[in-house]
């Protein structure tokens, strides 16, 4: 079940952290506040579940769990830049 959960936050991040905070307490326990979750939804979401991932298991963001947590970060930057650069690309290409 872990692995089904681990490949669909791949896919659908957003989905994933709905799922999660459904039918567990795994961001609650990562998360003091309701507004940083909230915001690394709308915004960073592989970011979010990374986070939730580090502290649950570990405690903290350290080693192994600091290398997911910037693999995380770099892919919620990424997926946001290659819109930006694809409707840059058509506009090029319009004049």
């Amino acid at each position: 079940m872990p692995c089904l959960v681990a490949l669909l936050a791949l896919a659908f991040p957003r989905l994933a952290i709905v799922l999660v905070v459904i039918f567990s307490d795994y961001i609650g326990n990562a998360y003091q506040t309701t507004i940083v979750p909230f915001l690394g939804f709308l915004f960073m979401p592989l970011t979010t579940l990374a986070y939730a991932l580090a502290i649950n298991a570990h405690g903290s963001v350290s080693g192994l769990y600091l290398v997911v947590l910037v693999l995380a970060v770099l892919a919620d930057l990424g997926m946001g830049g290659f819109g930006a650069r694809a409707n840059r690309n058509r506009q090029g290409r319009k004049s």
